[in-house]
């Protein structure tokens, strides 16, 4: 039985398979954000947050559905149309939830050993190694495009809330994989934390010839989740 569901998952085109870990990945997330527990949290590691370009946003959308939900639930006068657009709704609903708690619970980290991994909720995470960090420097910009948007000059952007304010210059180019599965390869990655300062201060702290200046928090720790199955 195993063989055959292992098979018919296969069977499914890449793109459906990554768009259904990443639902799952979604709804486990509102559990860790419950129960106030991080993902991918280490001892000695840094955490830097993200969320703030997007957050009244967000929130702004999930209100707006609710409402959408229960005006659809009192208008609609068919039992069948009404349960399929009810659980439709809801089920929308409860996936820009998870969406936002991937977010908060699944932060980039500055690992111990100067590693450096950034993520987007469930839908992308990118983990780069010290050896490959050549320079790390605030760099605010305001760009447009996809969340993770390739460019011609070889960079990869990962925008939040329509702005990135760190750059990674890296010493070799990297491959990284895109939410849908494609993969592309970037020899610069800019991306946004909500205080790129503590960041950029963290990773000089981790190492030794230090790939940018600045003044940061203490380091974080915390309990590493697994992955649901």
């Amino acid at each position: 039985m195993k063989r055959l569901a292992t098979g018919l998952w296969n069977l499914l085109p890449l793109s459906v398979r990554r768009l259904v870990v990443h639902e799952i990945r979604a709804l486990y997330s509102i559990w860790l954000w419950v129960f106030r527990r991080r993902h991918g949290i280490g001892p000695g590691t840094h955490t830097a947050g993200y969320t703030a370009p997007q957050t009244a946003m967000m929130w702004a959308w999930i209100f707006v559905s609710l409402v959408e939900t229960v005006a659809l639930a009192m208008i609609i006068p068919w039992p069948l149309v009404h349960a399929i657009t009810l659980y439709v709704s809801l089920y929308g609903l409860v996936l820009m939830v998870g969406l936002q708690a991937a977010c908060v619970t699944r932060p980039h980290v500055v690992g111990a050993d100067g590693s450096l991994r950034l993520r987007y909720g469930a839908l992308f995470d990118l983990r780069i190694p010290a050896r490959a960090i050549e320079r790390v420097r605030i760099d605010r910009r305001f760009p447009e495009g996809k969340l993770v948007q390739p460019r011609d000059d070889g960079s990869l952007e990962l925008i939040v809330g329509g702005q990135t304010t760190l750059a990674v210059d890296l010493a070799e180019p990297l491959v990284y994989v895109r939410p849908l599965g494609r993969r592309g390869t970037a020899h610069t990655i800019r991306f946004h934390a909500d205080d790129p300062a503590a960041l950029l201060a963290a990773l000089t702290r981790r190492t030794p010839t230090g790939p940018g200046e600045g003044s940061g928090e203490p380091a974080e720790s915390g309990r590493t989740e697994p992955e649901p199955a």
